[in-house]
C-alpha cells in the first residue's frame, strides 16, 4: 500500500535532481521496492521516505552524494560493509552513495530486509 501523495513527492524530487542524484535515487527507490514489494512509501522532513513496520530508511538528497538513513542501522548485520557513513553512533547507520558508486544490489537488498526484520521483531 502506497501513499499516492507521497509516491508523487517522490517522482518530483527525482525529476527535480536530475542527472546522477536522480538516477542514483531512482535505482535505490527500485531496489528497495525489489527487496520488499509490500514497502510503504512515505514523505517526511521534506525526504522520501521507506517503511514497513516502522521506518527501513529515508532518502536524502546532498550535493555531493544520496544517502540512505537506517534509524536501526546499528542492530543490522552488515557483512558486505555496505554502511559507510554515520558509523560510530549508537543507534542509526547510513550509506552515501556519491557519483559513480556502483551499488551492490544483493547486499543493499539484504540490508533493507534486514531492517524490516528488525522492525517486525516483537
Amino acid at each position: 500500500m502506497t501513499d499516492t501523495s507521497a509516491s508523487e513527492k517522490i517522482d518530483a524530487r527525482i525529476a527535480e535532481l536530475g542527472g546522477w542524484r536522480g538516477d542514483m535515487l531512482a535505482n535505490i527507490r527500485r531496489l528497495i521496492k525489489e527487496a520488499d514489494p509490500e514497502v510503504v512509501e512515505e514523505w517526511k522532513w521534506e525526504n522520501p521516505v521507506w517503511s514497513h513496520g516502522g521506518i527501513i530508511c529515508t532518502g536524502e538528497a546532498y550535493k555531493a552524494a544520496i544517502k540512505t538513513t537506517f534509524p536501526k542501522g546499528a542492530a543490522l548485520a552488515d557483512p558486505k560493509g555496505i554502511f559507510n557513513s554515520s558509523l560510530t553512533g549508537g543507534t542509526r547507520r547510513a550509506i552515501d552513495f556519491k557519483e559513480g558508486t556502483e551499488i551492490d544490489e544483493a547486499g543493499f537488498k539484504a540490508l533493507i530486509q534486514a531492517a524490516i526484520a528488525e522492525n517486525l521483531k516483537k
